[in-house]
């Protein structure tokens, strides 16, 4: 029994190591070692469970994994100024190699090994088809002040426009002679560049940011 507890384990380790080592090369808040403990402590509460729980209930320790992996999740997740939210990827991370710890506590290797190799596919191979996709469609908000003047907000607009650009006007806030405009803009990454440098080379444009 202890031969197979530490097996166990060392599997656990092994499969966390591997997703964590990915997380670790991307410079993510939960790498190598974090994903270790995580896929070893799922694995241990789980088989803790089994022993403790019996024949009568083997989950009462296990039905817990996934509420704690939960409030550890939610410590990765965070929102950058830009309002982008980031951190989910990783959270989900956590709670899919908590899942593969289980699997192995359970005496479930060959799933586990499976769901392992699909979750570093996941991470490695479609990160540069996630790229592409984000770069065909983004979403950034543009704060520009000017001097204050009736046409400044179509002017502004007409020049988004122009790019092909889906906007919305976030906020506009007048001060003394001084005009804030905030827009929520959509499109591809090349027009953004075009956009911006067209903004920050206007006449017009007091402080530009993006």
């Amino acid at each position: 029994m202890d031969y197979e507890i530490a097996l166990r384990l060392l599997l656990a380790a092994l499969w966390g190591g591997i997703v964590g080592a990915e997380r670790e090369y991307r410079s993510k808040s939960a790498g190598f070692r974090t994903m270790i403990m995580i896929s070893m402590g799922s694995c241990f509460f789980t088989i803790m469970s089994l022993l403790i729980g019996g024949g009568n209930n083997p989950d009462r320790i296990a039905a817990n994994i996934v509420t704690g992996i939960g409030f550890l999740g939610a410590g990765v997740i965070f929102k950058e100024n830009n309002n982008k939210v980031q951190g989910i990827t990783t959270a989900a991370t956590i709670w899919s190699v908590a899942a593969v710890g289980m699997g192995i506590g359970g005496g479930y290797y060959m799933a586990a090994a499976g769901a392992s190799l699909l979750i570093l596919a996941v991470l490695a191979i479609l990160h540069s088809w996630e790229n592409v996709i984000d770069k065909l469609n983004q979403v950034r908000v543009y704060s520009l002040e000017c001097n204050y003047a009736p046409d400044a907000l179509d002017y502004f607009e007409q020049l988004i426009s122009s790019g092909q650009m889906k906007f919305k006007l976030l906020k506009q806030l007048k001060t003394s002679e001084k005009l804030l405009l905030v827009w929520e803009v959509q499109g591809h990454e090349k027009k953004h560049r075009k956009l911006a440098t067209t903004l920050m080379n206007d006449p017009r444009v007091a402080r530009f940011e993006q």
